[in-house]
């Protein structure tokens, strides 16, 4: 059980889901909200999650697909018994959590070759960056020369043939992330940009792709997340407060 004098008590998703955070650290955003939503996962289905912080993803995603079995995994052990706690403040059962360096210190008795879809926010605050004085906050943050590499074909070891990887990432690392993604035998790459608003720079990105398929790459129209005026856009609110998916349609794609 974490310090619950040292959490922040809050929501997802308009209160549907009970979410407690450290009040110092790193912060939760919309990234595994919008991640969770993207993920096109099946009831029945094996998903992972490699660095799964608090949960919110998980949480997410067993909201909208209760029947999957879903994996966590992450380094920092303070945070995932914060994951713990958060699941099991909302009553999710099935979840099953590691703590461990990903991809290079997995037990070797890991489902390797038996997930369905993997999704993941990587550290990425240039390695050279000013540190954060919060441990926590410089661990889900600062990324190594070789984290994006090395998280994308670790994942190739998760993932059965034509599984789905989804990622959310910044813009600025789109190009690293597709040429990595290609190098890695993955293919039918969809780049969704995520608009803060009409007229705005997209400074986040979902990149989804599936193992071992040789599809064409495409770009979506993207999700706006904010009106002019303020607030959410209708389409991210049913995505962010309702638990409506982020579904990639093909029909939606122009080739690159």
């Amino acid at each position: 059980m974490p310090d619950l004098s040292a959490l922040s008590s809050g929501t997802l998703m308009a209160g549907k889901i009970l979410y407690s955070q450290f009040l110092k650290g790193n912060r939760t955003g919309l990234e595994p909200v919008l991640m969770a939503a993207a993920v096109p996962a099946r009831p029945g289905q094996r998903v992972a999650e490699i660095g799964c912080g608090a949960g919110a993803g998980l949480l997410c995603l067993t909201h909208r697909i209760p029947e999957l079995s879903v994996w966590g995994i992450e380094l920092d052990s303070a945070t995932l018994t914060l994951a713990e706690h958060n699941l099991k403040a909302n009553g999710r059962t099935g979840v099953t959590l590691l703590n461990a360096r990903f991809p290079d210190a997995l037990p070797p008795d890991f489902p390797f070759g038996q997930f369905d879809h993997c999704f993941a926010n990587p550290p990425w605050h240039d390695t050279d960056s000013s540190a954060s004085p919060m441990e926590q906050r410089d661990l889900a943050r600062r990324a190594m020369p070789d984290t994006l590499e090395s998280w994308i074909k670790g994942a190739t070891r998760l993932l059965r043939y034509k599984g789905s990887l989804t990622l959310a990432l910044p813009a600025t690392q789109m190009a690293a992330a597709c040429t990595i993604l290609t190098r890695a035998r993955f293919g039918d790459v969809t780049l969704c940009p995520l608009w803060p608003k009409i007229g705005r720079q997209a400074r986040l990105m979902l990149i989804q792709a599936r193992y071992g398929v040789k599809s064409p790459s495409r770009i979506l129209p993207g999700l706006i997340l904010h009106q002019q005026e303020g607030g959410f856009t209708p389409e991210s609110r049913t995505i962010l407060k309702e638990g409506s998916p982020l579904i990639l349609h093909r029909q939606q794609t122009s080739r690159i």
